[in-house]
């Protein structure tokens, strides 16, 4: 199973480029509100048309500018999961689901019926999405995508409208359906953690244009581009001077920092992920002497943003702490030196 994807597209305030190679493993696309990822969706279901660019499933070409091919959704044997659900409200469960059957009519009762089954729908045939809970909805939807026997799901935001514990079962039914989908899967999301739990690959999309594509973990460990780590959750970052093979010096935190990776002579900037910091009673190599400027509490960690004791225009970074318990005193948590462990530095570029 492959999908290929090389297509731009004309939007408002930027040009959408995107270069998709799946090779059957979950793919993600990550990116912020309005970057084009789900204008990418609809260009590969067949929703919108590219300007230019080629689409090709299972080396079936869905669409061509070259060659003037641009199959119809209903040809393409692609499934699409909206951000919404997008169920018929005025249709019952049963007919919602029969809207997504593409074979012999003759057929189409009972594989409703196989597909009410495999989903856990029973005794709701008859209800209205309005009559159904956030997972029921969910269920459906996923039972009118699937019947349509998609070579390809397409993912559009499943859990972007969806809070706490409802979240948690919903990702959890997800992935324990995608453990049992044989095609390929393409996940569109602005959520680093949706990202990282469900995409083996992942690219990382801004304003219409891929940053980077590769393995999810190693894009998380080693981003390569500015934007790209931001877009992961970093929130620490300094810009650099290269003085070594393996030394920097991190400008905005007036700190000089030894690396496990060769620094390459077009690094711009230098992030490191506050959780990777760590706390330290003595001083030495790439340990900074701190302070407190802010303290905020989560529920679950300490979260400080710690300046450089030395003092003048240094730029401070977030520190995340875990909570041994609800009660404990925050100020006792706060070291005299935060190190920053060289093989958790990330060495970056600014995109093009």
């Amino acid at each position: 199973m492959a999908v290929s994807v090389d297509i731009e597209k004309k939007l408002h305030g930027f040009t959408l480029k995107v270069k998709l190679e799946s090779d059957g493993s979950p793919m993600g696309i990550l990116g912020a509100s309005g970057s084009g990822k789900s204008m990418t969706l609809r260009c590969i279901a067949g929703i919108q048309t590219p300007d230019s660019g080629r689409i090709v499933v299972n080396d079936k070409v869905l669409f061509d500018s070259e060659k003037k091919i641009n199959l119809k959704p209903q040809e393409r044997k692609v499934g699409y999961l909206f951000q919404n659900y997008a169920l018929f409200p005025t249709m019952t469960v049963e007919k919602n689901i029969a809207c997504g059957y593409r074979g012999d009519k003759k057929h189409l009762k009972a594989k409703v019926a196989d597909y009410i089954e495999r989903y856990q729908l029973n005794g709701l045939e008859k209800r209205y999405p309005g009559q159904l809970s956030g997972g029921q909805q969910q269920r459906v939807a996923l039972a009118r995508m699937m019947i349509g026997e998609p070579e390809v799901i397409l993912l559009d935001e499943p859990f972007s409208a969806l809070d706490g514990y409802l979240k948690d079962i919903m990702q959890r039914d997800m992935q324990n359906f995608l453990n049992e989908y044989t095609g390929d899967m393409i996940l569109v999301t602005h959520s680093r953690d949706e990202a990282y739990k469900f995409c083996g690959h992942l690219t990382i999309l801004d304003s219409g244009q891929a940053l980077t594509t590769g393995e999810t973990k190693k894009l998380f460990e080693r981003p390569g581009i500015l934007q790209a780590a931001r877009l992961t959750g970093c929130k620490n970052f300094s810009t650099v001077q290269k003085m070594g093979k393996h030394s920097i010096y991190a400008v905005d935190w007036d700190l000089m920092l030894q690396t496990k990776d060769v620094v390459p002579d077009d690094v711009t900037h230098v992030g490191i992920r506050g959780h990777w910091m760590k706390g330290a009673s003595e001083g030495g190599e790439n340990h900074m002497e701190v302070e407190v400027v802010e303290y905020i509490e989560t529920t679950f960690e300490h979260q400080y943003l710690l300046k450089n004791k030395k003092g003048g225009d240094c730029q401070p970074v977030w520190w995340m702490c875990p909570k041994g318990n609800f009660e404990e005193d925050p100020r006792a948590k706060v070291p005299k030196y935060i190190h920053f462990p060289e093989e958790h530095l990330m060495l970056l570029k600014e995109a093009k």
